[in-house]
């Protein structure tokens, strides 16, 4: 049965090992001031080591305000100075030019994983900042959807392609095993045991045996963690939500053709096997 494959990944597991990360790109806040009210955040992307990074947030006669730093990103640190701009386009205005204002200070950042961190602003202590995850919930429900599943493992050139679409009751250490159609791949959000906060896998042959498994942390469309082979060799993966639970996309270039206007743009057949030529010509 596939419940208890999956407290199996979760025991040869165990708590995981550290592995290199990059801040992810995306909506971060102030973890401590999240109320429900409108305050400040930040907006990061991360390209290769360069880093940027703009902040709305109020100034001191409580309007809002928006700054921005860029520059390199090194051993998960980062400093430099905070810009100020003005005199850009406002709504309904012509063409204007915005320029910097001078720099409120030195942005100083620490990240102790891709979705955690640490910031000091000018005039501010040190506080904690965090990807700000408003939508998917850690619960069954936030891991519906078509999955891809990659082992980083040369000798094991596969994946798993997946969607996860039926609910079925909670392990003793998660809260609700989410599975294929057909019940031989499920995972479940873990919420004590030594793998709480992460999500276990299993994928188990149609008479319940057990294959291999995974172990991943996710925030949103991402995820990262761990491959368990059938011979419990354990390889690093990555994980990519391809569409939600509702079948949207979640790419940059593929569109849905039952939620999207525009569907995917036709390939012609010739041409592409003319551009796989021209590659592998210029590869000999």
């Amino acid at each position: 049965m596939i419940l208890k494959k999956i407290a199996l990944v979760g025991a040869l597991l165990g708590s995981g090992l550290a592995q290199a990360f990059a801040p992810q790109t995306g909506t971060w806040i102030m973890t401590s001031e999240v109320n429900g009210k409108p305050g400040r955040g930040l907006a990061i992307d991360v390209q290769d080591n360069t880093l940027v990074m703009q902040m709305y947030a109020y100034d001191a006669s409580g309007n809002a305000t928006f700054y921005m730093t860029s520059g390199t990103l090194a051993n998960d640190r980062y400093s430099a100075p905070l810009n100020k701009y003005r005199g850009g386009r406002y709504l309904g205005s012509g063409d204007l030019s915005g320029k910097e204002d001078g720099s409120a200070g030195t942005v100083s950042m620490r990240f102790v994983s891709g979705t955690k961190g640490f910031i000091t602003l000018p005039g501010e202590a040190e506080k904690e900042i965090s990807r700000f995850n408003f939508a998917y919930g850690f619960d069954p429900q936030g891991l519906k959807g078509i999955w891809l599943l990659s082992p980083l493992n040369s000798t094991t050139p596969i994946s798993d392609f997946v969607r996860l679409e039926r609910t079925l009751a909670p392990t003793q250490d998660g809260n609700g095993l989410v599975t294929t159609a057909e019940g031989t791949f499920g995972c479940e959000y873990q919420v004590k045991g030594t793998a709480a906060g992460a999500v276990v896998c299993a994928k188990v042959t149609v008479t319940g045996r057990l294959q291999y498994g995974y172990q991943f942390n996710y925030s949103v469309n991402d995820g990262e963690g761990y491959y368990v082979s059938p011979s419990s060799q354990v390889y690093l993966a990555t994980m990519r939500r391809l569409t939600d639970r509702a079948g949207t996309g979640t790419g940059i270039v593929l569109k849905s053709e039952t939620h999207d206007e525009a569907a995917a743009p036709a390939i012609d057949p010739n041409l592409l096997r003319l551009a796989i030529e021209s590659v592998a010509a210029q590869a000999e």
